[in-house]
């Protein structure tokens, strides 16, 4: 097998190779980042015999996407291709054992939802379904997963329909050295449950293993066996006030134990994530801040109930975010190495051969960030992905140790050299908190260069974070190749980088929050990046509240406000957590401040809002509501996108009509002749 080979197919796939960088300053056009990609998130088998992805559909024009499976000890027989259909289109997909793939669908649905999801209580509602489907390699039948076996086990009809509107069915455990069961969970995403379930990949037969509520949910399975060892139990202790307690299994009795040792208040927001356990001494691995602003690993005793002195994997600055195990027979369950959630997520090894190997990818992709995907036990093949704020996400096999073969590039039509420059920079707020914050600048732009045109570019949740490396969203470099200098402040509210950081945002929607973004126009103005009369504000979801709440706060620094799928209204937000008590508490307690929709007559600068038709998590009403409220003060637009979802993905139309109108509205009409 030859890489020239491999690169053949591949491109007869429509999946190209990346192609190599050269200086480029035109503005990457908006089919570039509106096509669906080339290849999207593939996997490996534990055996090395297959890779799964979903890929371009060919002959689309990378319109619609399609599920392709290879086989790896024939790679120049071609992957196996199984275009999307008319109104299901496959969205995910992930290699099994025992030559099975899970794929994931996704369709528009409109109905009355009957209490099931986010959207109307009454009449009907444009959202979608999505489905778990599994196949085999060679794609001949397509089966709906799990669904009649969880039946049988008590599942109604109904609450099946409810888990298809609201829900998502996951892999949650591979079982790698059981040859056909895994472990499976569906979950409702409005109530916090889930049923979890052993399936087994030959015979379809279901074994209930777990079944979840708002209140109670499994931990740690035993990653040899699929017996559960841990699981949480939220208790109520006062009015407003729960406990989180950690109960495990004790291996003589069967009887699950509370540990108070690692029992929180749901309020204080603690960390406590039992997420391994050693085999030979019975330990378990713990992440947790307990100890920590930042999260770190820790070893947990629970015959002496005690953590280890000093952690097991700690960073200065970030946290630790997963520990990593070996997966195959000859490292099974040993830990290898550790995830930290740095500027962009790494991954740090311990174990001298697969440290080795990891060097040597770094070494043959300089500049660029390597994670590995998935290995045979002999390392004989090793998928990976290489990437950097530059470098669309490419992924290859590492045959051997001492050969790669490409399998593709996400997005080989964008190349490096169109991609400005990117830095992790702190500022002070104007109460002296440092606000950690990723600045992106046009290609060729260096300090002393005259001030651009710049955008605040506050992250969704809030409880997130932003990440450097390549921008999924495509949002960052293309207003970059348009001479836009991009700010994305951590604002406080922002989680994973620091209990402290996230906590200091409660309630303080509006406020100090917003506080923290204005201070990032000013830092920028200081430094000489931005232009201070040529300035605007652009989130989505979260950040379109923070472009809203922009809009009514008097003296601010922007020219416009670009606001998509916007919450607007907290009383009304407020309002659709009242049927579940526990999210209530947990976070709706921390979504009050300056509300938006109470101060519109205090617009003063222009806004774009914008939000899809099947949006059911921030509503059109939102948007639309506010832009009757402000429109006789400032310039106001109202843009409704057609069978647009929330969360991406998205299709190739409704990323071409968004930016085509971040676009538009910021060269003609953000402040007095656009910006």
């Amino acid at each position: 097998m030859t890489e020239t080979t491999v690169r053949n197919v591949l491109y007869s796939c429509c999946i190209a190779l990346f192609a190599t960088g050269v200086q480029a300053r035109e503005p990457i056009a908006i089919d570039d980042f509106a096509r669906v990609p080339a290849i999207q998130s593939p996997s490996m088998s534990a055996d090395g015999k297959n890779l799964v992805a979903i890929v371009a559909s060919p002959g689309s024009e990378f319109q619609e996407t399609a599920l392709a499976t290879w086989n790896l000890d024939n790679m120049d027989a071609g992957p196996v291709v199984t275009p999307s259909g008319d109104r299901m289109k496959f969205i995910a997909a992930s290699a099994l054992k025992a030559d099975r793939v899970l794929v994931l669908g996704r369709q528009e649905w409109t109905g009355e939802l009957g209490g099931c999801g986010e959207g109307s209580v009454s009449g009907a509602t444009k959202t979608f379904v999505t489905k778990a489907y599994l196949t085999d390699t060679t794609h001949e039948d397509f089966s709906e997963a799990f669904a009649n076996n969880t039946r049988r086990l008590g599942i109604s009809e109904r609450t099946q329909r409810c888990l298809e509107i609201a829900g998502t069915s996951s892999l949650v455990h591979s079982l790698p050295l059981d040859p056909e069961n895994v472990i499976v969970s569906q979950m409702n995403e409005m109530t916090f449950s889930a049923n979890y379930y052993r399936y087994n990949l030959r015979t379809g037969d279901t074994e209930l293993l777990f079944r979840g509520t708002g209140l109670t949910s499994p931990g740690l399975f035993h990653p040899r066996t699929g017996d559960l060892l841990t699981r949480s139990q939220i208790e109520p202790i006062a009015s407003n006030e729960y406990e989180q307690r950690i109960l495990i299994r004790n291996a003589d009795t069967g009887e699950f134990v509370e540990h108070k040792e690692l029992t929180t208040k749901l309020t204080a927001r603690h960390t406590v994530d039992v997420v391994g356990i050693d085999e030979a001494s019975g330990d378990f691995y713990v992440l947790t801040d307990l100890f920590s602003d930042r999260v770190e690993a820790r070893v947990y005793d629970p015959s002496t109930r005690t953590f280890d002195d000093e952690p097991l994997a700690a960073h200065p600055e970030f946290s630790i975010t997963g520990l990593i195990t070996g997966m195959q027979p000859s490292n099974f369950n040993r830990v290898l190495g550790f995830v930290v959630d740095g500027v962009e997520p790494q991954q740090v090894f311990i174990d001298p051969t697969m440290k080795a190997v990891h060097d040597g990818l770094r070494q043959a992709f300089p500049g660029q960030g390597i994670a590995i995907r998935g290995y045979n036990d002999d390392l004989s093949r090793v998928l990976f992905t290489a990437s950097s704020h530059r470098h669309a996400p490419s992924h290859h096999v590492l045959v051997d140790r001492k050969q790669v073969v490409a399998i593709g590039s996400e997005r080989p039509w964008i190349e490096p050299g169109q991609i400005g420059e990117q830095k992790w920079v702190t500022y002070k707020a104007r109460d002296g908190r440092e606000i950690p914050a990723i600045l992106d600048l046009p290609v060729g732009w260096k300090t002393g260069d005259a001030p651009l045109p710049a955008i605040i570019h506050p992250h969704g949740g809030p409880w997130a974070r932003d990440h450097g490396g390549w921008d999924q969203s495509g949002w960052v470099p293309f207003l970059t190749s348009r001479g836009y200098a991009v700010l994305r402040p951590q604002y406080r509210g922002s989680s994973g980088l620091g209990r402290d950081l996230w906590v200091a945002g409660d309630s303080q929607w509006g406020e100090s929050m917003q506080d923290d973004k204005d201070d990032g126009a000013a830092w920028l103005v200081a430094q000489g990046i931005a232009d201070p009369d040529r300035m605007a504000i652009f989130g989505y979801s979260y950040g379109g509240f923070a472009a809203a709440a922009a809009v009514v706060r008097k003296d601010g620094p922007y020219q416009c406000a670009i606001s998509g799928a916007p919450v607007t209204d907290l009383a009304r937000l407020g309002t659709t957590w009242s049927s579940n008590r526990l999210q209530r508490i947990l976070q709706g307690q921390t979504v009050t401040g300056m509300d938006p929709m109470r101060n519109t007559a205090s617009a003063d600068i222009p806004v774009l809002l914008m939000v899809g038709d099947r949006d059911v998590r921030t509503p059109a009403f939102h948007a639309k509501g506010f832009y009757d409220g402000v429109r006789k003060h400032v310039p106001a637009r109202f843009e409704l996108i057609a069978d647009m979802p929330h969360s991406m993905p998205w299709y190739p139309a409704h990323h071409t009509r968004m930016l085509g109108l971040i676009e538009n509205y910021l060269a003609t009409e953000c402040g007095p002749g656009g910006l």
